[in-house]
């Protein structure tokens, strides 16, 4: 048994997906799935009458609220709480939608239960998860897709340099460390960002800086 269970909460509009997730997850023994939820508008009655869960895994397509209303819902109301996206469009808009809406990863539902559950366990330590498939979304859909903002935002040398290192799987503690500075003045670099790129999240701000060019994966 594992000491220190991941609080988690299932976000779908499929009952029987959503029952067998719950099953799988927690017969794991890492992970307590607090409540599960239909849409976002059931998520948001259940999270006033329950514990706040560390990691939300969600859906996209979904009636009432989608999984984007319902990503941005969380990312204004509880911040803290990270959401991981939860699948089956391989397609790049959905992913780049979730990510800009503040989700801090993506997975497909046609995933291993071994590497959703590394997801889980990636998110609910590190705010983020970038896999392979988001990697690869994300740099095409930058190169190809999306226009860099007129307004250049302005970055410092450490703000640059902690942009750059948030492309990592660092932790932000072991980017304080890296740039010999305390975690309260990293908190303070990643609040300063999060304000000028107009973002609530790290994979968003990564987004932002690779669309302005500032940095490179």
């Amino acid at each position: 048994m594992y000491a220190d269970k991941i609080d988690i909460v299932i976000v779908d509009d499929h009952t029987l997906f959503r029952q067998g997730l719950v099953s799988l997850l927690t017969d794991s023994g890492k992970i307590n799935v607090i409540f599960d939820a239909e849409n976002g508008q059931d998520m948001i009655q259940k999270l006033s009458r329950h514990p706040l869960p560390e990691v939300i895994l969600m859906d996209i397509t979904m009636p009432l609220m989608d999984g984007y209303e319902s990503t941005k819902w969380i990312k204004e109301n509880h911040p803290e709480i990270k959401v991981l996206a939860l699948s089956m469009f391989e397609e790049d808009k959905p992913i780049i939608g979730m990510l800009k809406s503040g989700a801090g990863g993506y997975m497909l539902k046609q995933s291993r239960a071994s590497d959703l559950i590394d997801a889980i366990t990636g998110i609910a330590k590190q705010s983020f998860y970038i896999n392979e498939l988001v990697s690869g979304k994300l740099l095409r859909n930058i190169q190809n897709n999306q226009p860099v903002k007129t307004q250049q935002v302005e970055v410092n040398a450490n703000e640059l340099k902690f942009l750059e290192l948030c492309c990592s799987d660092l932790t932000y503690k072991q980017i304080a460390d890296m740039m010999n500075l305390s975690p309260h003045t990293i908190d303070n670099y990643r609040e300063a960002l999060f304000q000028k790129f107009e973002t609530k999240s790290r994979t968003g701000l990564v987004i932002a800086a690779l669309k302005q060019e500032l940095i490179k994966i």
